[in-house]
């Protein structure tokens, strides 16, 4: 199966299970969005939407966040894991906003890589999501269905991103990132995975790019 034939497929394989992929952290705008990004790093989904209800009835705007001791954020967010740290990005970045961009997220991938806490991964899902820019955050699902899945190398994140984007269209790109997620839980899991029972793995494996 060549390249494109093959990005087809995967694509109508993840339309057909996946066709309105909702975003899976609980958020209400870009600053929620960014808050709750953050946190999911090194943390599931599932986690961080339990601990945000809490923090965002206490502040879900970088004014009202900014007036938050950081102790306080940490004691709210420690269930997600590098609380100290991200508590003191979500406090200083709150602040950041406040003075530098008049309260309001800024919208392109250099201003939210500036921010505290803030890498190329969480700006692209902020990009994307929030602001309907055409971005591929790689998260570990992702990279490892793209290695599965002969899209990838599999060596960084990086190469990733950078093969996704040369191998789907630009304008999918946003919810083919949430289909893969979906998709990675669902059927391609990290362990157990069983790829003559997968959807897409049974069909392609690792085959035809690097080989």
């Amino acid at each position: 199966m060549n390249k494109t034939k093959k990005s087809k497929f995967i694509i109508n394989q993840l339309e057909r299970l996946y066709g309105e992929p909702a975003v899976p952290l609980a958020h209400k705008d870009p600053y929620t969005l960014l808050v709750a990004v953050l946190l999911s790093a090194r943390c599931t989904d599932a986690r961080v939407n339990k601990v945000t209800p809490e923090l965002f009835n206490l502040a879900d705007n970088p004014e009202d966040m900014a007036l938050v001791p950081v102790e306080r954020i940490q004691q709210i967010i420690k269930p997600c894991g590098l609380s100290p740290q991200k508590a003191r990005a979500i406090s200083q970045l709150s602040k950041i906003i406040i003075d530098s961009y008049k309260s309001i997220v800024p919208s392109t991938f250099d201003d939210l890589e500036s921010l505290p806490g803030v890498g190329h991964k969480t700006a692209s899902v902020v990009m994307s999501q929030a602001f309907n820019v055409p971005a591929f955050p790689v998260d570990t699902h992702i990279h490892r269905l793209s290695y599965r899945w002969g899209i990838s190398n599999g060596k960084n994140v990086v190469q990733t991103e950078r093969s996704c984007k040369d191998f789907f269209p630009k304008n999918l790109w946003g919810k083919l990132h949430l289909q893969m997620i979906y998709f990675g839980r669902e059927y391609c899991p990290a362990r157990n995975h069983y790829p003559n029972k997968c959807p897409i793995c049974s069909i392609i494996g690792r085959k035809s790019l690097f080989n």
